[in-house]
């Protein structure tokens, strides 16, 4: 099984959900018609991490933003993995992954767990209480948020749990874009899955954002990567490929839980 992946790798427009609704709707339709049938937006693509204000930006539970990217979805026939957006909630502020399928329904809602201290987010945020684990376009997947990928136990038990794809949305610093290369290769390796991680590009008063949105299959090789502009990065993923080499190093058999 086969599907095509479109990661919108963009600027964002500090502070401004308007705007940047408006630029993702145009990404979502170039996107469509260069064939993707999944399309993967960046982390906090509506505000950026304009953290200060977000009790006034964030979106109440979330529901302008579902019903935003649901018309999306529903329009152009496609599943899209709604990066993260600010989300008010009674519990407070949160950093919130939506997704909907290609009929416009949310079939999966995560709010990032690890809470990134050198930007800020413990003071401003609420981290989540949620799995990471969805079912997408006939594919078992999982979703994570940025500083997620630095927790390999985190990510390791949705594979446990049998998942193919894992989807990462961020706001990675270019000055340790090596480290997020490496940490999503590693990712990749240990979980025999495909790593679909889509970064955004720009600067936003504090920090400059180094792209490099990239697709990295279960052998641990990067199959795109988008450099460090403003584009839409394409890739093909191949879900047999998953089982092939499950099958071949099954270290799903060989894990000996009753140690760790």
């Amino acid at each position: 099984m086969k599907r095509k992946i479109a990661m919108i790798q963009m600027d964002v427009t500090y502070g401004d959900p308007k705007v940047n609704f408006a630029r993702v709707g145009k990404w979502v339709m170039d996107a469509v018609q260069s064939g993707a049938e999944i399309i993967v937006l960046p982390e906090l693509w509506d505000t950026g991490y304009d953290l200060e204000r977000f009790e006034m930006l964030a979106d109440k539970d979330a529901k302008a933003t579902i019903e935003f990217l649901s018309d999306l979805a529903k329009q152009w026939n496609v599943a899209i993995v709604g990066g993260s957006a600010a989300e008010q909630t009674v519990d407070g502020m949160k950093n919130t992954m939506l997704v909907v399928d290609q009929d416009g329904k949310l079939v999966h809602k995560y709010s990032k767990l690890h809470l990134f201290q050198l930007m800020d987010e413990h003071v401003y945020l609420t981290k989540g209480e949620d799995h990471a684990d969805f079912e997408l376009a006939g594919i078992p997947s999982a979703g994570f948020i940025c500083y997620d990928i630095r927790f390999p136990e985190w990510m390791r038990k949705s594979a446990v749990n049998g998942a193919k794809v894992m989807y990462v949305t961020a706001e990675w610093p270019k000055q340790r874009i090596d480290h997020w290369r490496t940490l999503l290769q590693a990712r990749a390796i240990e979980n025999q899955c495909y790593v679909v991680a889509c970064n955004r590009v720009g600067a936003d008063p504090n920090n400059e954002f180094g792209g490099m949105s990239m697709v990295v299959d279960p052998w641990g090789e990067i199959v795109t990567d988008g450099g460090h502009d403003e584009k839409i990065v394409l890739a093909e993923i191949d879900l047999d490929k998953v089982d092939e080499i499950r099958r071949e190093i099954p270290i799903f058999q060989d894990r000996q839980e009753d140690w760790y």
